[in-house]
């Protein structure tokens, strides 16, 4: 090929000068990136801004310089809000798309912004900002479901339910307990996400590909500019490390299993079965052929969305397992399974915190399911222990007594005292007081026990930490 034609073939290129030949037109579409990577624009033009600013305050760009490639990077982000950028699949991804947009607008001055960096440590800058505001919108949505949980149970603090072990009826608790298994779970999550973002808040911009720049660059300052708490340590590790990605989407998995866990029991409860649950009907859908059925869709969705984003997490963890140092091109495959998890993640906790605060509890199904499968016998063992009998012996005492009422299909707050008494002799009437339900909650006064009154107080306290947030 003559050189003119070489020069033709490689001008809509910003690597062009040592290639021989174009690159084949699949290959350019397989290789390309810039239909999914363009939702870090506005991150790569702050990021390219800081490091103008930082080239012109190192003097290696002239305050013109500076002006001009701002007022450029300007006009390309207007273009780009307003949807009238032109997006090319030849300039391969979101960097060289805006780089060379800003070299049509401001000529030769736009080719001297990529001085001192590279497209290695400029996109793993990229998804760090990205990833940083991401995770800021989804604890948003998080706390605000989190919020909803924790009203939902100050308001039924006192309101029975059973609880469950291998989902079979094992002691009466409350509503408002339960709601707060929820709230535990996800502020652990809360807390996950934190320190993911405490960890990927470095800035790896000035890095460079893999071994830093020869330009006497300030990389403190692009990092204080961009809101990082400080630049990365290692120029390898800064261009080829994606465990904030990984860490991040295995707390978004750790996130949708605790909703799927939630979402299971919104189904089991909103069945005709149990009917402790009414969801509105707004997170609801009928049936095309049963004009009967009201569909739990949106705890459903949800549930199913958790193996989606499980899929992410392996799918990550296996695209870093055998990559050497540093940047590799199989990294361009980590933005859409990390950019589809926030989104996933984002709109499962909109669509609870939605809805959580709108579920309406049928409190007399609750309490009348409470009372089937001898739930408060445990209450009865503690009290032989208070009166002296060993737990096993007591264990076996109360056993025969659930025995006798499984055979006669009676409760054991059923029983009459004297019948009591020929399960253990030391029985008073004032056994009845700890096998009601009520006696049963009330009795777990304590840090985590399901009294109202420990409801209660871990509620207001779990609102007051939430206010603070």
């Amino acid at each position: 090929m003559s050189q003119s034609k070489k020069n033709e073939a490689t001008t809509n290129k910003l690597w062009g000068g040592r290639f021989a030949e174009p690159t084949d037109a699949f290959v350019q579409r397989f290789t390309a990136s810039e239909a999914f990577d363009r939702r870090l624009a506005s991150q790569d033009i702050r990021g390219s801004i800081a490091h103008a600013q930082m080239l012109c305050a190192q003097n290696i760009l002239s305050p013109a310089d500076l002006a001009e490639i701002e007022m450029g990077l300007s006009q390309i982000s207007d273009e780009i809000a307003q949807d009238n950028f032109d997006w090319r699949v030849d300039r391969e991804d979101v960097h060289m798309n805006i780089e060379a947009r800003l070299t049509e607008i401001i000529g030769d001055t736009g080719k001297k912004l990529h001085t001192g960096r590279s497209r290695n440590d400029q996109v793993a800058t990229d998804i760090r900002l990205w990833l940083r505001e991401s995770i800021d919108a989804v604890t948003l949505q998080l706390t605000r479901l989190q919020r909803g949980i924790v009203e939902l149970a100050a308001a039924h603090a006192a309101t029975i339910m059973p609880g469950f072990t291998h989902l079979q009826v094992a002691q009466p608790i409350t509503f408002g307990h339960h709601l707060l298994a929820w709230y535990e779970m996800l502020d652990r999550d809360f807390g996950r996400l934190q320190d993911c973002r405490v960890r990927l808040n470095q800035s790896p911009l000035g890095a460079a590909a893999l071994a830093g720049t020869t330009f006497p660059i300030d990389r403190m300052m692009t990092a204080e500019t961009l809101g990082f708490d400080g630049p990365t340590r290692n120029s390898l590790d800064s261009v080829s490390d994606r465990d904030f990605a990984i860490e991040f989407t295995a707390a978004a998995a750790l996130i949708t299993t605790h909703l799927s866990r939630m979402s299971e029991e919104l189904v089991l409860w909103t069945s005709a079965q149990f009917a402790f649950i009414n969801i509105p009907d707004r997170f609801c859908t009928g049936s095309s052929i049963m004009p009967q059925k009201k569909n739990p869709d949106v705890p459903e969705l949800v549930r199913g969305k958790t193996g989606r984003i499980n899929g992410h997490l392996m799918a990550l963890l296996t695209l870093m397992k055998s990559q050497p140092l540093a940047y590799n091109k199989d990294n361009q495959e980590d933005k859409e399974p990390l950019f589809d998890t926030v989104q996933t993640l984002h709109d499962c906790l909109r669509a609870f915190a939605d809805m959580v605060p709108a579920l309406v509890p049928n409190q007399e199904n609750m309490r009348n399911a409470a009372l089937e499968g001898f739930a408060t016998a445990t209450d009865l063992a503690d009290y032989l222990v208070r009166r002296g009998v060993a737990f096993r012996d007591a264990h076996e005492v109360v056993g025969n007594a659930v025995a006798h009422c499984v055979a006669e299909s009676c409760r054991l707050e059923d029983l009459p005292l004297t019948l009591l008494r020929s399960f253990y002799h030391d029985i008073d009437a004032d056994v009845f007081e700890v096998l009601t339900l009520e006696g049963s909650v009330a009795a777990r006064d304590h840090i985590g026990g399901t009294s109202p009154v420990q409801v209660a107080a871990a509620a207001a306290t779990a609102l007051k930490l939430l206010s603070s947030r």
